[in-house]
């Protein structure tokens, strides 16, 4: 268990839990209401702060359900919070939303264009702890003689 110390910035800001055992990321919040309209991007508060240990990040990443059921995305996924980062935790969701359908709650599973509110306490993201390997560059004449070139990329080797 690795000690991740953290910050209330608010008084009703939630401190993230893993809601089992083996689960790889905690859900975090939103600590406050906040409305996105349609084809707009927003950072969303979450009222923490976190001191991460030497050698490891804490990645946002987006709830697979929250994905699912909106038009609701994490901008820059995953996010990446450094070691020496001690602001307040945002998360940047974009509403991909092109038309607006009506106004919706992101707990309705409808998947459905249009504005987007989110209520404080929503669980909008999860965060994991990762390790960080530092990395020294060796500059080389080509990297074609280092070990063996698959070829292609972009969707190269097909779909199926």
């Amino acid at each position: 268990m690795i000690k991740v110390y953290i910050e209330k910035t608010r008084q009703d800001a939630k401190i993230p839990v893993y809601a089992q055992d083996y689960d790889a990321g905690m859900d975090i919040c939103a600590c406050e209401d906040i409305v996105l309209d349609v084809n707009s991007t927003k950072i969303i508060p979450t009222g923490l702060k976190v001191a991460i240990p030497e050698g490891y990040e804490i990645q946002i990443r987006p709830r697979s359900g929250l994905s699912l059921n909106t038009r609701l995305r994490i901008s820059n996924s995953p996010g990446t919070i450094d070691t020496g980062y001690r602001g307040e935790i945002g998360v940047i969701m974009h509403n991909s939303s092109i038309i607006n359908e009506g106004d919706f709650d992101i707990t309705e599973k409808q998947n459905r264009q249009g504005v987007y509110h989110i209520k404080k306490g929503d669980r909008i993201a999860q965060i994991v702890l990762q390790k960080v390997p530092r990395i020294q560059f060796v500059e080389t004449e080509s990297v074609a003689d280092i070990g063996k070139d698959r070829g292609g990329g972009f969707g190269s080797t097909g779909v199926r």
